[in-house]
């Protein structure tokens, strides 16, 4: 079933197929149910056309989606341009919220990156560059 743009699944109950909608978690699937006198235990496929229209009135209480979505974007472009401390650190792709990144943080600061000393490999690899530089420049 399509609701406002989003597929649920016919097969999972109301409480869960509810959560797909981006910013409604169980708590305010729990909202929502009781302002569209849903039984949270029906499946999606079992509502009826009434009770869909209730719910997508009751939905539109709730900002979800896009505009949630936009708003979050917004409040971050905010703190980067007044570059408070969590707009700095979005910036240059480091956690926000005190998490240590000596040693963890790897989704948000992406793939290792030595720095410092290198290997036998990148050695050799660096010194056939520079030989091959200085012998074209010879020329």
């Amino acid at each position: 079933m399509r609701i406002l743009g989003v597929e649920i699944p016919d097969h999972e109950r109301a409480e869960i197929g509810l959560t797909r909608f981006f910013g409604i978690g169980k708590t305010n699937v729990k909202k929502l149910a009781a302002m569209s006198n849903i039984n949270l235990n029906t499946r999606i496929k079992d509502l009826t056309r009434d009770e869909v229209a209730v719910l997508m009135k009751s939905l539109e209480s709730f900002k979800i989606e896009g505009d949630l979505k936009k708003e979050i974007r917004e409040n971050i472009d905010r703190l980067k341009a007044i570059k408070a401390y969590r707009g700095i650190r979005h910036i240059v792709s480091l956690p926000c919220h005190g998490q240590r990144t000596k040693t963890n943080a790897r989704t948000r600061k992406g793939k290792k990156k030595t720095v410092g000393s290198l290997t036998k490999e990148a050695w050799a690899k660096i010194e056939t560059q520079q030989k091959a530089a200085s012998t074209n420049s010879n020329k």
